[in-house]
């Protein structure tokens, strides 16, 4: 949603507040369209107002546009990484030809636009790719990446939208809370829930019904016919929660609830304190999350990603903005379990 004026005044989600322009005589609708659409803008102080607006909270329902490999991957246990956006600021986007613009990576064309839908657990997971924040991502050349170039001024390249976008904070994975959705927009404007994520077996629970599961026909390593997929990746990144002395491994079910992760409801007692564990190291001093090792080798995903860290390790990009490499386990610095607590 966005709202124009300088004194407008709408019943809004308090969880989903608009994106609001106060529109002048000299900052007309045309004028900050293209501010959003020039890297030259990605300092300005009006724009910088202007795109504060579009806040994330607690609760906030964020999106991200799939492609197949990617739903498949999600299904299997990928978590939210990477760009995405508040549901609400793309709400109007129905068509796959429009949804596919915002994809992360460059696979072919699929007859609907697929996505996953979750809710926010905490502001702090999120970045506004704006400015000195992730400032590498404007200045990469378009031979080593992927997806539309990053243009620094929190809004997403459009020449008919103004769509605010957010990068996971570090490029991050975040544990997927309860109730997360795999959506599907198959060109009717209708959207299809696909499955829902049931956080306490850690896998997925299919919805859609015999009209829709035509829409799962085709996908990479996916049974249309079966009710329920297991998650088979673990996830780099988990939720931990006390009670007292003792710690949990939890879920979160934004915006009020978080609790511990038990299979029996009677057990799922609400957590006092929790927080966000993942593995961190540095390589050749970059900063990097560590996704997954063995006993020799380690897949890291760069923290943040510039044209000479890139050249430095040889990251590839996977996905708009997300850059990988395998190193030897022996060569990193600094490993550890970084902790970062949310307030309750």
């Amino acid at each position: 949603m966005t709202v124009t004026g300088e004194d407008a005044d709408v019943d809004a989600d308090p969880l989903e507040p608009p994106l609001v322009a106060p529109l002048r005589r000299d900052l007309t609708w045309e004028r900050v369209q293209a501010m959003t659409q020039s890297a030259g803008h990605r300092d300005d102080a009006a724009l910088r107002r202007i795109r504060a607006t579009a806040a994330v909270r607690r609760g906030t329902r964020m999106t991200k546009v799939l492609s197949t490999a990617q739903l498949a991957g999600h299904l299997a246990g990928w978590l939210p990484y990477g760009f995405c956006y508040r549901s609400c600021d793309i709400a109007h986007l129905r068509d796959p030809a429009e949804l596919a613009l915002l994809r992360t990576d460059n696979t072919g064309d699929a007859p609907a636009a697929y996505a996953l839908r979750w809710r926010a657990v905490d502001p702090s997971d999120y970045e506004i790719p704006m400015g000195e924040v992730q400032a590498g991502l404007s200045a990469l050349p378009a031979h080593s990446r992927i997806g539309p170039m990053v243009l620094g001024t929190g809004f997403t390249p459009s020449t008919d939208d103004l769509i605010p976008e957010f990068v996971t904070a570090g490029f991050a994975d975040l544990p997927l809370p309860a109730n997360a959705q795999l959506l599907a927009y198959p060109g009717t404007g209708e959207e299809v829930v696909l499955y829902t994520y049931q956080p306490e077996q850690h896998g997925w629970l299919r919805l859609a019904g015999p009209r829709w599961r035509h829409l799962l026909d085709g996908l990479p390593g996916v049974s249309p016919d079966r009710e329920y997929v297991p998650c088979t990746d673990a996830g780099s990144a988990r939720l931990v929660g006390r009670i007292n002395e003792h710690e949990y491994q939890a879920v979160a079910d934004p915006p009020e609830e978080f609790r511990v992760r038990a299979l029996t409801r009677a057990a799922r007692y609400p957590v006092t304190t929790l927080c966000r564990r993942a593995e961190q190291a540095r390589w050749r001093t970059i900063l990097c999350w560590v996704l997954q090792r063995d006993d020799n080798w380690a897949r890291l995903r760069l923290v943040n990603p510039d044209a000479d860290m890139v050249a430095a390790v040889g990251a590839r990009c996977y996905e708009r903005g997300v850059y990988e490499v395998w190193a030897p386990l022996r060569e990193l610095a600094d490993h550890h379990v970084a902790e970062l607590p949310y307030e309750l």
